[in-house]
């Protein structure tokens, strides 16, 4: 696992498959955002301890969706730390474990691309936290000075994005990757809806943020807002032909 110091508050956890953030409102005040796949937590707590904070720092794990790139290491985490671990309504089921989450509908050049993913993951089934505080649009957490939660459903029923709007923040789970050839960003593969993250991607881009982290590829550190909008503009004028 890398670790990268994006900003003075933020940090990027990047593992072999996805990323993780760590927001920091202080040295006791922690916010984790995606825990990485199974087997992450030691790690994750090392990396922690490494910035100069304590393990029980963390104070919440907020889940953007249930895919275990993102959600296998929350369990780990929550009992190294006693973080509290949050997450869509309607993604929660899946991220305790009680239900399979539905399947990515795969366009057929997706396919090799999702096998190799999957093959990077730890194999088997993994530890689910049992308790998830439920998240709807609109809420409000105690973090960057009032981190919004959005619901932008399309890669899964319930991705969130999480916007501080204070500090001009935005994380966008895998509604928005960055592109691994330059960088620019780019609506998320390995989706439920197509439909619904177009909607979703455009909601993002109209926030205007400053720096936006994605959940997989380099965060972009500057005019986030303008990159997203043209990212956008190009998906409409594809529709359009």
């Amino acid at each position: 696992m890398d670790v990268v110091e994006l900003l003075p508050r933020l940090v990027m956890l990047r593992f072999p498959v996805g990323q993780a953030y760590v927001w920091r409102d202080g040295p006791d005040a922690l916010t984790l955002i995606d825990a990485g796949p199974a087997g992450s937590g030691a790690r994750i707590v090392e990396a922690v301890t490494a910035l100069g904070a304590r393990p029980e720092a963390v104070r919440r794990i907020v889940v953007t969706h249930f895919h275990e790139d993102h959600a296998g290491g929350a369990a780990e985490v929550a009992a190294l730390t006693g973080a509290e671990v949050l997450a869509h309504r309607l993604d929660a089921p899946h991220v305790r474990g009680e239900a399979p989450g539905p399947p990515p509908a795969l366009e057929d050049w997706e396919l090799p691309l999702h096998r190799r993913a999957l093959s990077l993951l730890p194999p088997g089934d993994y530890e689910h936290p049992p308790h998830i505080t439920e998240l709807s649009d609109g809420d409000v957490l105690d973090a960057g000075g009032g981190a919004r939660v959005l619901h932008v459903p399309g890669h899964t029923r319930g991705s969130i994005a999480l916007h501080l709007p204070d500090e001009g923040v935005l994380f966008t789970g895998d509604t928005v990757a960055a592109s691994p050839t330059d960088g620019t960003p780019i609506p998320s593969v390995f989706n439920l809806d197509k439909r619904q993250l177009t909607t979703s991607c455009a909601r993002l881009a109209d926030l205007d943020a400053k720096t936006t982290c994605f959940g997989h590829g380099d965060p972009v550190l500057k005019d986030a807002g303008g990159k997203l909008r043209a990212m956008v503009d190009a998906a409409d004028g594809d529709t359009d032909r």
